[in-house]
């Protein structure tokens, strides 16, 4: 049994969602392969051969690839795919748009978003927005799966010495082409990786009230995240959100302030170590599975709660 990953980098540097998608293959067993696809990626594959419990590196480097699309990543999964019993990518939106394709095309169903293994064809996965989960298994001979990243812990970044083998780059004939992309750039941790994140929700009532968040945010090294009301709302950009439409997190700390907690939103942070809520409401869901809860006006909460940090 041989497992393939599909890594995720931005030509540089690995992402640690493949580390927590390593550690789900981890727990499926076998030999363990990772698939690094871009321009330039010497880097990144021989970061990705230093995990620890990765035995091989496939690399697919060519120009062609330095701005990968889902038809590209495809094919070039494609091309290696009879050679392994599971096809495993993080559930981002880079997995959630290749995999599909990819089991599409070999036929077989897909896993989406697994939180726990149970064995090599046994996986759990949430169901009507986290609200249960559901434990499936898949018959197919080839399991293509996204790992929603908070549900495993990162594999070690060091202690691996797998080999390098680059492979024969697939050309694809494009139905699309890249134009241009817009990156989100911020002095604060990434939203998915933070290890504290400080949301805000409609209660917050403008954009201009949501930056009294931003203070505590910088006090504590946080991230910032936001309800899906109050990015409809147009008090903050689009990804921000946390949520079922939003990002997953599961920080050490979780924040939630002027947020009702809608099963939306809990579906994207309840997997979070502490919460913390503050809402004048305290009917409010989110005080159901905050931990701590502050009953109050988060006009006066929060400006105290920074000052006294």
């Amino acid at each position: 049994m041989t497992i393939l990953i599909i890594a995720e980098h931005d030509n540089g540097s690995l992402r640690k969602s493949t580390l927590n998608t390593v550690a789900a293959a981890q727990q499926i067993g076998g030999d363990i392969h990772v698939a690094v696809m871009g321009s330039g990626v010497a880097d990144v594959a021989q970061q990705a051969a230093a995990v620890a419990g990765v035995s091989k590196v496939l690399t697919f480097d060519d120009a062609a690839l330095a701005q990968a699309t889902s038809e590209a990543i495809a094919a070039q999964i494609l091309s290696v795919a009879a050679a392994y019993s599971h096809i495993l990518a993080p559930a981002t939106s880079m997995g959630k748009s290749t995999l599909p394709r990819v089991a599409a095309r070999l036929d077989v169903a897909q896993v989406s978003d697994i939180v726990k293994v149970e064995s090599a064809d046994t996986f759990v996965r949430p169901i009507y927005a986290g609200s249960l989960l559901a434990t499936v298994q898949s018959m197919d001979a080839v399991k293509v799966i996204t790992v929603r990243t908070t549900g495993f812990d990162a594999a070690a970044a060091t202690g691996g010495s797998a080999t390098i083998e680059p492979q024969t780059v697939q050309a694809v004939a494009h139905s699309a082409r890249f134009v241009s992309s817009e990156m989100a750039k911020s002095d604060r941790p990434e939203l998915t990786a933070a290890s504290i994140v400080v949301s805000g929700g409609r209660g917050l009532g403008s954009a201009e009230n949501f930056h009294i968040l931003e203070t505590l945010a910088d006090k504590l090294g946080a991230a910032l995240g936001a309800s899906r009301a109050a990015v409809d709302a147009g008090y903050v950009a689009n990804d921000l959100q946390v949520g079922q439409t939003g990002k997953i997190v599961a920080p050490q700390l979780y924040i939630a302030v002027g947020i009702s907690g809608a099963i939306q939103h809990q579906a994207g942070m309840k997997d979070s170590k502490v919460i913390v809520a503050i809402n004048k409401n305290p009917d409010e869901p989110i005080f159901q599975i905050a931990d701590y809860g502050i009953v109050g006006d988060l006009f006066e909460v929060v400006p105290q709660l920074t000052a006294a940090l």
